[in-house]
């Protein structure tokens, strides 16, 4: 099992800049892709951004250009770079890793404010 704890949430204006990390511990080994989530009061989770073991990323349309996914394997995290911040970027951000047998773990979450 793969334990997740996300940091660097917050709260900032409209325009401005925030960077999430997110900590994998346990069975590091095990994991493939790993990346973000974010769930809007009264809305269902949806994908931000993902990156594979080699870098190989994906992003959703509404953060393409704003946002960047990396990955530090040998420390075990990823970052999130959110930049140009919109205030429908307002969310709890949840942490994702995918195993190579298919399996889900998911962090607490992080809560990111933006306001206008």
């Amino acid at each position: 099992q793969v334990q997740l704890v996300e940091s660097g949430g917050g709260s900032v204006q409209a325009g401005g800049s925030l960077s999430l990390s997110c900590a994998a511990s346990g069975s590091t080994f095990s994991i493939n892709s790993m990346g973000w989530y974010r769930q809007a009061p009264g809305k269902q989770r949806d994908l931000v951004a993902t990156i594979s073991r080699l870098g190989s990323t994906n992003y959703a349309d509404s953060v393409k250009g704003r946002f960047t996914i990396s990955r530090d394997n040998a420390r075990n995290t990823v970052y999130l770079q959110m930049n140009s911040l919109k205030p429908e970027d307002t969310a709890v951000y949840y942490c994702n890793a995918v195993t190579w047998g298919g399996v889900d773990d998911w962090g607490k979450g992080t809560l990111v404010t933006v306001s206008s």
